[in-house]
Formats: C-alpha cells, sequence, structure tokens
C-alpha cells in the first residue's frame, strides 16, 4: 500500500488552491480541524514540510510545488473517471456520487489487482484483507460510480467496458503516488526510484545495455526493470502507467495517446555465419541469397513486412521462411550452426558480429532504413529516474550513430 493516502493528499491540494485551511474544509465539507490533520499527516508521511504558514495563508515550499504537481495530476484523472460515469448515468437515468469514493488508495488497488488475476480470493490473499473487505471496497467503488466495475465470467471476475477505462485511470493513480517519494528525494539531491523499460529487440542488445550501465554507475540508488513483450502489450503498459517508456524500432501508427522521439537511424542487413559461403564472394544477388534457407522474424513484424515490400519492389517473391523467430537466442543458434540468412540490424548481433562469429554479407538492400527511438504516454510527467535513463539513451544512440557514419 502507498505511504500517501489519496484522501491527504486530496485535502492538501484543496488548500494549495484555495491558499487557506477555512476554504478548503468548506469545499470538503469537513471541519478544519480535519484538514489540518490531513495536511499534517501527509507532511509526516513525506518528510517534507509542504506550506509555509504566514499570516496571508497557506504558501507552497518547494517540496509542495513537486508534490502538488502529482496531485493536479491525480485529481484530473480521477475526474476524468467520474466524469465518464457520470456521462453513463445520464443516458441509463441515474445519479452519480461525487469523487469522495476515488480518493482511497486501497479501493483502487483492489479493483487493479483484481484486474490481473480475475480471482477476488487471491487479492485478499495478496493484499493482506479478507474476502469480504475485498468485496467491500469494491462495492464502495461502484456505489460511487453508479456502475459494475466488474462481470463474473467463467474465466473469473473480467473487468466490464466502463471498468476496463476507469481502472487504466487507476493504476496511473497508483503510479503517480510512487512517483511523489521520488521527486521529492530528487528535490533533495538525490535520484532514486524503478523505472520501467519496455524493450523492444532493436533496442536489447547495445543501446539499452549501455544506458542502463552508465545511469546505475551515476545513481546507484536507481532500479531499472525491463520487460520483453510485444509492442502491443508494452503500449497497454504505457496507458496504464505501468511502464515509463518503450525503445526500440518506432511504429508508424502510435496513436494521439503515444508520442514518439527518434533516437537514431538504423539500416538492416543481410547477415551469416562468418564462413558462410556468400560471405567470400564481392557482391550478392536476390539469385545468390535464394539458394539459402532463411531464419525470418514473423510475418507480422515490422522488419518482416519491409523485406517483403523491398523483394516485391524489385519484382521478387518474398524469401519464405524455414524458421520464424523473434527469439534472438534462438535466431543466433541456428546462424551459427548452418548456411541460413537472416535480415536483421547489425546492432542486434553487434557482438557475434564484432568477434568474427557473424558478418554482414555484400547484399545491397536500400529501404530497410528504421527509425529506433522511445514512444511515451501522451502528456505523462515521467519520474526524475525515468528522465535520467532517457538521457543516457539519448548520448548513447548519439555515440552509436556518430560510429556509423
Amino acid at each position: 500500500m502507498p505511504a500517501i493516502q489519496l484522501h491527504h493528499l486530496r485535502a492538501f491540494q484543496l488548500v494549495a488552491s484555495t491558499g487557506g485551511i477555512r476554504r478548503s474544509a468548506d469545499v470538503l465539507y469537513r471541519a478544519s480541524s480535519a484538514v489540518t490533520r490531513s495536511v499534517a499527516t501527509l507532511e509526516a508521511s513525506l518528510g517534507a514540510q509542504l506550506f509555509e504558514r504566514k499570516g496571508r495563508g497557506m504558501l507552497l515550499t518547494a517540496a509542495g510545488e513537486v508534490v502538488r504537481l502529482r496531485a493536479q495530476i491525480i485529481e484530473a484523472e480521477l475526474r476524468e473517471v467520474r466524469d465518464d460515469a457520470a456521462r453513463l448515468g445520464a443516458r441509463e437515468g441515474y445519479l452519480v456520487s461525487g469523487m469522495d469514493a476515488l480518493f482511497n488508495e486501497r479501493r483502487l488497488q483492489v479493483a487493479t489487482m483484481l484486474a490481473d488475476v480475475h480471482h477476488m480470493p487471491t487479492v485478499a490473499h495478496t493484499m493482506g484483507m479478507s474476502q469480504s473487505a475485498v468485496s467491500q471496497a469494491l462495492a464502495k467503488l461502484e456505489e460511487g460510480l453508479g456502475q459494475g466495475l466488474f462481470r463474473r465470467t467463467a474465466r473469473g471476475m473480467l473487468p466490464s467496458d466502463a471498468g476496463s477505462r476507469w481502472i487504466v485511470r487507476f493504476n496511473r493513480v497508483l503510479v503517480e503516488l510512487d512517483h511523489i517519494l521520488a521527486d521529492l528525494a530528487a528535490l533533495s539531491g538525490v535520484l532514486e526510484g524503478v523505472v520501467t523499460v519496455g524493450a523492444l529487440p532493436l533496442a536489447r542488445t547495445l543501446v539499452l545495455p549501455a544506458a542502463i550501465a552508465a545511469l546505475v554507475k551515476k545513481y546507484p540508488r536507481v532500479r531499472v526493470r525491463s520487460l520483453e513483450s510485444p509492442y502491443e502489450e508494452l503500449a497497454a503498459g504505457l496507458l496504464s502507467g505501468r511502464v515509463d517508456f518503450v525503445i526500440g524500432a518506432l511504429r508508424q501508427a502510435a496513436g494521439r495517446e503515444l508520442e514518439r522521439t527518434v533516437l537514431m537511424q538504423d539500416s538492416s542487413a543481410v547477415i551469416a555465419r562468418a564462413d558462410h559461403p556468400l560471405a567470400r564472394r564481392l557482391v550478392l544477388t536476390f539469385d545468390d541469397l535464394a539458394s539459402y534457407p532463411w531464419v525470418l522474424s514473423r510475418a507480422d513484424a515490422p522488419l518482416r513486412k519491409s523485406l517483403d515490400q523491398f523483394y516485391r519492389e524489385h519484382g521478387r517473391t518474398p524469401p519464405q521462411a524455414a524458421v520464424e523467430t523473434g527469439d534472438l537466442a534462438l535466431l543466433r543458434g541456428l546462424l551459427l550452426s548452418s548456411d541460413m540468412l537472416t535480415v536483421l540490424s547489425p546492432h542486434q548481433l553487434h557482438y557475434e558480429i564484432q568477434a568474427g562469429q557473424l558478418a554482414v554479407l555484400p547484399f545491397h538492400a536500400p529501404g530497410l532504413e528504421r527509425q529506433i527511438g522511445v514512444t511515451t504516454r501522451a502528456g505523462a510527467h515521467l519520474s526524475p529516474a525515468a528522465k535520467a535513463l532517457l538521457a543516457e539513451l539519448t548520448d548513447v544512440a548519439a555515440a552509436v550513430q556518430s560510429v556509423n557514419k
């Protein structure tokens, strides 16, 4: 459970907005003493003074400004949920209550975990709660939103259509809560926290490892978590806030909710083992390549589509893969132990090529260029550690690009 409680954060946000305890107490329908306690409890949990108490009101400190930014993001996310619920209620003839039910991190955790595991007893066990407490937390959320978040199926508790939309935002809120402590540590000159990176194949061998190594050397309190999944899963993680950014070959159709930043250009090549019969040739043609089997990425992979298009543009039938795989270890083993060919970025096999085990064959293949870059969620406010890793990635990519020119 996050150290910060949402209802205390909400009280802080209102005091920051109104400039005083009494005015925020009126908005919250709470006693001024209760609002004062909420702010004091939040300051104690963060170990930071958020306000300077002046005669003309409550003025934010530097720490308070940092916390307020996250609090505003959290409030905006929960307000979107509440407004969406209100629109549904207006169509279906019922009223949705205020936002109070949403400002409870325990309830949001229950909903997000249940969306992952689909099994209420598992949620109860993992969170150290009774099953009745889990049910009650979920019921409070549903009562406040006027909609069921889940439906019972043969596969367990699955989110409803509305629940799926709202749980994405609940995840973002919980991530924002986690970032607050890291933000405050950075304010005092200490970089810490966890960076979760979605790593696509093109960045895993050279660019990302070098950047992570540089980051950890500079900031030993930072931890990096790498996720290796299909792009669609990583993009879903971006939208929920569980993934800070994705690095690899950029997709053309990223969608309005995602932003792309180009780090470097990359060109793919035909690669085989260093003592392959074709490696002794000075120039290769389509017919030369046609005599050997191929190990290629899957048919729906961007590089495979580019390869097929390249062949068709030259009036040729695209090569048929003897083996289709996205596993770099399997591909490497097949190349080293056979006469198979592949089309891949030399960066992905950098160490084998450098060691003289594999070789780039002399086949000119213009049009197989790709952009390597970072994809983030539009409007996301990254943690200090994530920003630091992005800076390292930018430096590494620039160095690699300059060597290849």
